[in-house]
């Protein structure tokens, strides 16, 4: 529970940090670190299929890349203007802001439904 609690507050701590004007750039060190901790706690919790619940926007991206690396090579054509999905939504005219808005709001209903699926078994 500390350890959950130590990531919670680094976490806060980095997206207050991170609000624009940004201070600090976690980069992908800090990105995979903090993606082995998650692992590592929904394995030691038992709880696997609930963090690919609340990862699922993570999934998503990564499914984007993958269909459109398999799409490209199996016919020339691409799916999506640019993978990860989050680039295509930014080619197809919306802001960065809208991309990401509407992302924390897909974040959020995942969470909430991950967190719903904590007591079923």
């Amino acid at each position: 529970a500390i350890f959950c609690a130590a990531i919670m507050g680094a976490g806060l701590a980095f997206l207050w940090f991170n609000a624009p004007p940004a201070a600090v750039f976690m980069g992908d060190t800090g990105s995979l670190a903090l993606g082995g901790a998650l692992g590592a706690i929904a394995v030691a919790s038992h709880h696997e299929v609930v963090l690919a619940i609340v990862g699922g926007l993570f999934v998503l991206e990564a499914v984007s890349v993958i269909v459109q690396v398999f799409w490209f090579k199996r016919t020339g054509k691409r799916v999506f203007r640019m993978a990860p999905i989050h680039h295509h939504f930014e080619q197809l005219g919306w802001s960065e802001s809208k991309v990401v808005i509407r992302f924390w709001i897909i974040a959020i209903v995942l969470a909430m439904i991950g967190l719903s699926t904590l007591k079923l078994r």
